[in-house]
């Protein structure tokens, strides 16, 4: 009988040592009371590893007293077939993913390990139905076919950007390999297999993303079909003071609800980042304004990375300040590594929830539908119209400028009068 091993975690800490630090975030846990310690990059690197070693330890895995590790992940990284880092990454998000995501995101990797085996390998019948069963955690396996994926798949090492470029073409065919599918279809198996080589990238299974990148003239075509906001429709100061009142209910996870979307209107953030914000993010005075440093957001696949368009550092209003002041208090929040906003078991706000609260909210406030997000665009139309200058807005919302004129044109209800009105008393000036 194995001994049973003591294994003991402790929050990531971090280094503050200025820019010299390649890696300030470290990982420390003991095992039998003897110390381990690895560092990493950024906090999502960090997180993940810690995520990956507690979940061996809740399985009952026995860890290796050379390297610290369950004794499982001898194998070096890059010598792991596709399958099998697959099922490792896999197993690290499960527990945060929705039913439906969990579903989504193994139908694509069993189409992604498909398309990961070696050239002129034939693929045996029914593979796929059987990827679609195996590769979650904890999920029966048969000996025949996971030889055949051993002897067939490529390896971390193998996979460069030529086969890298071959999956992903394979990733928008058919299972006969000519037919193209779906677009959303084709474009949702690509996005879930470039987040999972990603994240071989981040724990150094990978020296650099091998993912082949969109070329420009799709990127132009993408930018040409950025969609106006009708800034007609979105609610007024007043409004949207009045509907965020009405968020708070009965319900215990109506205050949580109600913090966050106002987290969305008076910072201007995305939901996806709003969702990731830390305590050690805020910068919360007593009195004046404070600000939120946006560094981390919910990357779509259940997993974190960086916001869309980099981080921001974004002043908050004193409203805002003293909201998140008495929700730290409220929530009993105290340690910068603390995520802000979780549920009473531990996990993500549900969007679907947040998205129930909001509309009946706006139910209650007689104002008309409208999504989470459109609270964002409130929020810039509100800057706009009080006159920030369009770099200002433009930087707190992480738009170019481009971006925001061509998304919120018009946000100025009276532009045509107040343009006409400042050319005339310049034309004025000139007569004098």
């Amino acid at each position: 009988m194995r001994p049973v091993q003591e294994i003991q975690f402790f929050s990531i800490q971090k280094r503050d040592a200025g820019t010299r630090v390649k890696r300030p975030y470290i990982v420390r846990y003991a095992i039998d009371g003897r110390q381990r310690s690895r560092s990493f990059r950024s906090r999502v690197e960090a997180d993940r590893y810690r995520s990956e070693l507690v979940r061996a330890a809740g399985r009952g895995v026995q860890f290796d007293p050379e390297t610290g590790e369950p004794a499982s992940w001898k194998l070096p990284l890059g010598e792991m077939g596709v399958h099998q880092w697959v099922r490792r990454w896999l197993a690290e998000q499960w527990v945060e993913w929705q039913p439906r995501t969990r579903e989504s995101a193994v139908d694509a990797m069993a189409r992604f390990v498909i398309a990961a085996r070696r050239p002129r390998a034939r693929t045996p019948d029914g593979m796929r139905r059987y990827l679609v069963g195996a590769l979650a955690p904890d999920s029966h396996r048969d000996e025949t076919r996971e030889r055949w994926l051993a002897r067939n798949c490529l390896t971390l090492d193998e996979l460069d950007a030529e086969a890298a470029n071959r999956i992903a073409l394979a990733l928008t065919l058919r299972v006969d390999g000519r037919t193209p599918l779906a677009a959303n279809t084709a474009n949702r198996y690509r996005t879930t297999a470039h987040a999972c080589v990603m994240a071989a990238v981040d724990v150094g299974a990978l020296p650099s993303d091998p993912w082949p990148r969109r070329s420009r003239s799709r990127s132009r075509r993408k930018v040409a079909r950025v969609r106006t906001v009708d800034v007609r429709s979105l609610p007024t100061p007043a409004q949207m003071a009045r509907a965020l009142a009405a968020l708070r209910t009965h319900q215990p996870a109506s205050r949580r609800y109600q913090v966050m979307t106002s987290v969305v209107y008076y910072a201007g953030l995305r939901p996806s980042e709003v969702v990731m914000l830390r305590v050690g993010a805020l910068t919360l005075p007593e009195d004046g304004w404070g600000s939120i440093h946006v560094v981390e957001a919910e990357d779509g696949e259940g997993g974190s990375g960086e916001p869309k368009t980099g981080p921001r550092h974004v002043p908050i209003p004193p409203p805002l300040v003293a909201l998140l002041r008495d929700w730290l208090d409220e929530a009993g929040l105290q340690s910068r590594d603390e995520l802000l906003f979780r549920t009473r078991t531990g996990q993500r706000p549900s969007r679907s929830n947040w998205r129930r609260a909001w509309l009946t909210a706006l139910d209650k406030a007689d104002l008309a539908p409208m999504r989470v997000y459109d609270c964002r665009h409130a929020a810039a139309t509100t800057w706009l119209r009080a006159g920030v200058p369009l770099g200002e807005t433009a930087r707190r919302l992480g738009h170019s400028v481009e971006t925001l004129v061509s998304v919120y044109v018009g946000a100025l209800g009276d532009d045509e009068k107040l343009g006409n009105a400042r050319i005339e008393a310049e034309l004025r000036a000139g007569d004098a």
